[in-house]
């Protein structure tokens, strides 16, 4: 797997003239699909170019499209090398003020790890959001996996993120069983065979985890955002406009925020 970052739509006309063959695109997001000497080339609409299969051939193809200065080359990760089957999790939203909670499991063997890495998974932190949901899409059809997403009004009726992030992990990784599982470590972590630290960037199967569950958040701010009519954000550094708006047009803090945050409950005690 080989990856190009920065490459204009007009770069295809250019591989076309190189002998590449166009092929129909098989998801929405997809620009153009190449091939050429049993190597599959994929354009995104975020400019993103990926080149899949066997290693010595995509190589030979990567240093062609070097050759033609399309576009900037992406070093792809290293990931552990496992036996057997594993199984990775994680999480997405944890730290955000406005939506709920999401965890996605994802399980593989050492064929579908491969699969997993020829398509360009990586530790979601280092891709773009327009990135994400075609990548969510093709881990979906190449593995197995499960995506729990929690609304912030079922949220807000449990008691603490731990708790939580115990049960989810845990019922997604057993849904996927039997396998190893790995856990990218958080505070309070008491779930999988194997917690560790920054576990995404680590193992293949919970950077694919990572990918699921950060998908699963792009669309639950989405479904947040057309209910609230305004875009709600990201994080909980830039929320306090978004707090007014809830409050200025008499929405339910609890369908759309955590509400035992502390900066929810400052700015609903100065109310």
């Amino acid at each position: 797997m080989a990856t190009f970052i920065g490459v204009k739509k007009e770069a295809g006309e250019k591989l076309l003239k190189q002998g590449f063959k166009k092929e129909d695109p098989k998801t929405l997001y997809e620009e153009l699909r190449l091939t050429k000497s049993g190597v599959t080339v994929i354009l995104y609409a975020t400019g993103t170019l990926l080149l899949q299969g066997k290693p010595d051939a995509v190589e030979k193809i990567a240093k062609e499209i070097e050759r033609l200065h399309l576009g900037e080359k992406k070093i792809a990760p290293s990931f552990n090398t496992e036996t057997g089957w594993v199984i990775g999790s994680d999480e997405a939203l944890k730290g955000d003020t406005f939506g709920g909670l999401t965890v996605a499991a994802v399980k593989a063997d050492k064929a579908i790890r491969e699969k997993l890495a020829e398509i360009g998974v990586a530790d979601s932190k280092t891709l773009r959001d327009e990135e994400i949901l075609p990548l969510a899409e093709q881990i979906k059809h190449l593995a197995p996996c499960e995506v729990r997403s929690l609304l912030p009004e079922e949220y807000n009726k449990e008691h603490g993120i731990t708790h939580l992030l115990n049960k989810l992990h845990r019922s997604a990784a057993e849904h996927l069983a039997p396998g190893k599982h790995i856990v990218d470590k958080y505070p309070g972590c008491a779930v999988g065979d194997l917690a560790t630290e920054k576990a995404e960037s680590k193992y293949v199967e919970v950077a694919a985890a990572s990918i699921l569950a950060r998908a699963a958040a792009l669309q639950q701010l989405n479904q947040l955002s057309a209910l609230a009519g305004f875009p709600v954000p990201k994080g909980s550094t830039h929320v306090q406009d978004a707090l007014k708006m809830l409050k200025e047009k008499k929405l339910d803090f609890e369908k759309f925020v955590k509400v035992d945050f502390r900066n929810v409950k400052e700015f609903l005690e100065k109310q």
